[in-house]
């Protein structure tokens, strides 16, 4: 087998959308940065619906580079499905992910490759001086991180940025949906994955819009929810369910029992009072999400027995 039909060893997969004046350099430096390796590699950038000239661009660049893939996708369905289909695409033993803007820098790539090296399954790229406006990125950006670590456990000082390297094993196969490639950290995790952090270059935008702002801001903080939900309950989501449930039909039983005890000892009226109403409302709720907490268990085993996944992850079979 010659180098050229070889595995490769690294593949960098770059989502691209309106970036046509940026794949050019881009690729000269991607070629500058990994030829020096000396290992088989390849570049998958993956066009999600561009309506530019990026198609036009990545068509005639390609015959150029033998080691350059393009997926095009049929319209623009996100930088998450963007990552995931060149994910699904890369033969690589390391998975390189970054953006197509040329504020990640290329450069950087073989020195997340000898983090990987070092044993660790994730090495995850830390923007420490970057270069975008304060207030709109990189304030939100700092609150952001320091929330997600502080929740999810996984300790990073840039969830955002995309320049990461991943052992292909850890990552192949992940579900990855709206905006939760900038939690693929806190997915391996839950695999028992072994994540770095290294600093590196961030460069300002030259060409084209950013396709970032303040109202991505809600998104993520549904999925960092989701990613809350994940850590602590994906395989056993009645210990949520229920415990809330049964908290809340305890509540609304005791407070139903006391005022039955006022009405029968007593004889005293209770039928106007706000609180026989909040008793009934916590019951009903209550018995609503044992309901829900029982589904979900129900679900959870059926997805895990009819997909044969498994809910853990093995590292290494001494044989």
């Amino acid at each position: 087998m010659n180098k050229k039909d070889a595995k490769p060893y690294v593949s960098v997969v770059i989502p691209i959308f309106n970036e046509e004046e940026n794949i050019p350099p881009l690729l000269e430096r991607l070629e500058a940065a990994l030829t020096p390796l000396g290992k088989p590699f390849e570049v998958i950038m993956v066009d999600d619906g561009s309506t530019d000239g990026s198609a036009q661009v990545l068509k005639s660049l390609k015959p150029r580079y033998p080691w350059l893939k393009v997926i095009f996708l049929r319209r623009n369905f996100g930088q998450s499905a963007a990552f995931t289909a060149g994910i699904d695409y890369a033969r690589g033993e390391i998975i390189v992910t970054m953006d197509g803007d040329l504020q990640n820098d290329p450069a950087d790539i073989p020195k997340l490759l000898k983090k990987i090296e070092e044993g660790y399954d994730v090495v995850s790229g830390w923007r420490k001086n970057r270069k975008d406006p304060f207030l709109s990125r990189r304030l939100p950006s700092v609150l952001a991180n320091r929330l997600i670590s502080r929740l999810t456990k996984v300790r990073l000082h840039d969830y955002g940025c995309s320049l990461k390297a991943y052992r292909a094993e850890v990552i192949q196969g992940l579900a990855i949906y709206g905006e939760l490639h900038r939690f693929i950290p806190v997915l391996v995790s839950l695999r028992g994955a072994k994540i770095a952090e290294e600093v590196v270059n961030h460069h300002p935008r030259r060409h084209g819009k950013s396709k970032y702002g303040l109202s991505r801001t809600y998104r993520v903080l549904l999925d960092l929810l989701l990613m809350i939900f994940f850590r602590k309950f994906a395989t056993r989501p009645l210990h949520v369910f229920g415990l809330t449930g049964g908290l809340m039909f305890l509540a609304g039983f005791l407070i139903e029992a006391y005022l039955s005890c006022i009405k029968l000892l007593y004889h005293q009226n209770i039928g106007q009072r706000p609180l026989l109403l909040l008793g009934a409302l916590l019951i009903i709720t209550g018995i609503n999400l044992l309901g829900t907490g029982l589904l979900a268990e129900m679900v959870m085993r059926t997805y895990f027995e009819a997909s044969n996944h498994r809910i853990y992850s093995i590292r290494e079979v001494l044989e």
